[in-house]
């Protein structure tokens, strides 16, 4: 059996139109680091990650670049795509040849942990494909463009994915071909893998590793990584 590489892509290429910051949310400052500096540094701390891609906007890269280079393990950082899809394709490509398996994260999660890398590495060097997740918590409602509900899911057997998310490399490398071929729109990579007709495993993730989405957001982040120090 050849010997594992893990390749890590993280995402940073979405814009902050939700955060209300003209500011990319890989920068905005967090108790005096850059956002994208505590995603970075969970990577760089994990064993079994060996090299780390970062995916920016164009207009981000001479900023991000000067952060991340600081961390040995990071190899690349390149301009994302239009899509989620695309941004995560030149990552890919981006990657090292000996790569055997993808950890493909959002870089706006910035409170995950090594320890929760290395629980979603060992399941998918297991069976393939794995990914965080949380049971949802509230009462989960479908409703109508209206606002009218129709249904009311059973919440039990209904989870929170988060990332990363880690897949071994031709199985991913299938998925997203088919992706691209189909002009796929898609939010995360299990729903790629799924739709190509392969099995992810959830694994229990974390309720801290949270995404930056709104300021309020901000606020829980900095109260959380305080409290880890």
């Amino acid at each position: 059996m050849a010997e594992r590489f893990t390749s890590a892509i993280i995402v940073a290429a979405g814009d902050s139109t939700r955060m209300g910051y003209k500011l990319s949310k890989q920068l905005i400052p967090l108790n005096g680091h850059a956002a994208i500096e505590y995603t970075l540094k969970a990577f760089q701390q994990c064993s079994q990650i060996d090299e780390i891609i970062v995916v920016a906007r164009s207009k981000d890269i001479e900023d991000i670049a000067h952060i991340a280079f600081a961390f040995r393990k990071v190899s690349s950082v390149i301009a994302g795509g239009a899509t989620r899809v695309e941004s995560v394709q030149k990552g890919v490509f981006a990657a090292d040849k000996r790569t055997t398996h993808y950890a493909i994260h959002d870089g706006a999660r910035v409170l995950v942990t090594p320890e929760l890398i290395e629980k979603v590495l060992r399941a998918s060097f297991d069976c393939g494909a794995a990914a965080p997740g949380t049971p949802v918590t509230d009462t989960v409602k479908v409703a109508d463009e209206n606002g009218w509900i129709l249904s009311t899911p059973d919440r039990s057997s209904m989870w929170a994915v988060q990332t990363p998310q880690v897949f071994e490399k031709s199985l991913y490398r299938r998925a997203m071909a088919n992706a691209v071929e189909k002009q796929l729109s898609v939010t995360d990579d299990c729903s790629m893998v799924e739709v190509n007709g392969e099995k992810v495993r959830l694994i229990r993730g974390d309720y801290s590793n949270i995404k930056l989405t709104t300021p309020v957001d901000i606020t829980l982040a900095e109260a959380l990584l305080a409290k880890r120090k």
